[in-house]
């Protein structure tokens, strides 16, 4: 059998077909290398009908071909033929960076990927181009060509400052807002402590006092919140903080009774934070006024949290007087409510133990609770421990 290939033909259902026999000898080149002048007069008919603003250079930066959209965006010359780059327009492209760079791609640097710059023309406003240069192989070291191409993106960077400015300005003014909400708050847990001075009842000025110390635990959220810039709060230095403003304000004697808070390194959502941190302010103080009725020598107040993929566990437990035995005849209070309330919320749940010594009120969230709502306070017995 001959080495050539045949072309037998064959017909079938009134169609004529020619199919290519091979012998194994036989080779295919699929592959063809294309002569440089062939690849340059391609080159500069792609650059030519291109839409895009397109200049092919050759190793002297002398242009060969200039696309259509180039001369009509930059509004040059239409004879640009042999003319350099630094002869466009009146000398607005004589760059001496780009004209580096341009050189460095014909030396063998790579190429000049996004190179930004002002085009600065008389009567004209001034534009912000990028440009990128890509030298073309031909495979012959005599005919270097490269492919530059230049982008308008005046536009695009306008909107993008316009856009930076208006975050400035919302940022300006939530900081003016955050500072303003913080005054707001230490001018009424002001008022608060001085109106509670000055009443003669015990039982409204205990009430004033819960008040003021409500309030100086949602400056403390305010503040945190403020520093988290809205995304998610650290809970260590959250709790930390609010433990400190509580125990400041309720604690007369730190040596005798210590309030601590023991977290993780968990980080919750703003508004989970919000809830949370009501919930501590709302038990400790509860605890502080009904742990420790007598002068205990070394009363203990934890708060911890702990947290691990989904789900979470926040605690108050104190070594005091533990619960009394009419806990469970005893009325609720505002602090019973609101810790119930927010633990509905936060999908948790409510129990209370006997520590021995003291209590432990823990409030737990599981991933796989759907809507779980928190048992009755008044059931779990926290009530005993809330005035009314």
């Amino acid at each position: 059998m001959s080495d050539s290939p045949r072309l037998p033909i064959t017909a079938g259902h009134g169609f004529r077909f020619a199919s290519l026999r091979f012998t194994k000898a036989t080779a295919l080149e699929f592959f063809v290398t294309i002569p440089p002048e062939a690849g340059s007069s391609l080159a500069m008919a792609l650059v030519a009908s291109s839409q895009a603003p397109l200049v092919l250079l050759d190793d002297e930066l002398s242009i060969i071909a200039v696309s259509h959209s180039f001369r009509f965006q930059f509004q040059v010359q239409p004879d640009l033929v042999g003319a350099t780059l630094t002869d466009l327009g009146d000398g607005e492209w004589n760059v001496p960076q780009l004209n580096a760079l341009l050189r460095a791609t014909i030396s063998g640097v790579p190429a000049i990927d996004a190179y930004e710059m002002d085009l600065v023309r008389k009567d004209h406003n001034v534009r912000r181009l990028v440009l990128r240069a890509h030298k073309l192989d031909y495979c012959d070291a005599d005919n270097i060509r490269i492919v530059l191409s230049v982008a308008d993106v005046t536009e695009a960077r306008l909107a993008d400052k316009l856009k930076d400015e208006l975050v400035r300005e919302k940022e300006t003014l939530l900081q003016e807002l955050q500072h303003r909400v913080a005054n707001s708050l230490q001018i009424i847990a002001s008022v608060l402590m001085q109106s509670a001075r000055k009443m003669q009842s015990d039982e409204s000025r205990t009430v004033l006092n819960d008040a003021r110390h409500r309030v100086m635990s949602i400056a403390t959220m305010q503040k945190q919140l403020a520093a988290s810039r809205l995304g998610d709060v650290q809970l260590r230095p959250y709790f930390t903080d609010l433990c400190e403003s509580i125990g400041a304000s309720m604690i007369n004697d730190h040596d005798r009774l210590k309030l601590t808070a023991t977290v993780d390194d968990s980080a919750v959502p703003a508004d989970v934070s919000v809830s949370l941190g009501l919930i501590v302010t709302e038990l400790v103080i509860n605890t502080l006024k009904h742990a420790f009725p007598g002068h205990d020598p070394a009363g203990k107040i934890i708060v911890d949290y702990a947290g691990q993929e989904g789900d979470w566990t926040l605690s108050v437990r104190d070594n005091g007087a533990g619960m009394p035995a009419d806990h469970a005849s005893a009325k609720p209070g505002l602090g019973t409510g609101i810790v119930e309330a927010l633990s509905r919320q936060l999908d948790a749940s409510v129990t209370i133990s006997d520590a021995r010594p003291g209590t432990l009120v823990s409030i737990v969230h599981t991933a796989a609770m759907s809507k779980t709502r928190s048992p009755e306070l008044a059931d779990a017995g926290l009530e005993s421990r809330d005035s009314p």
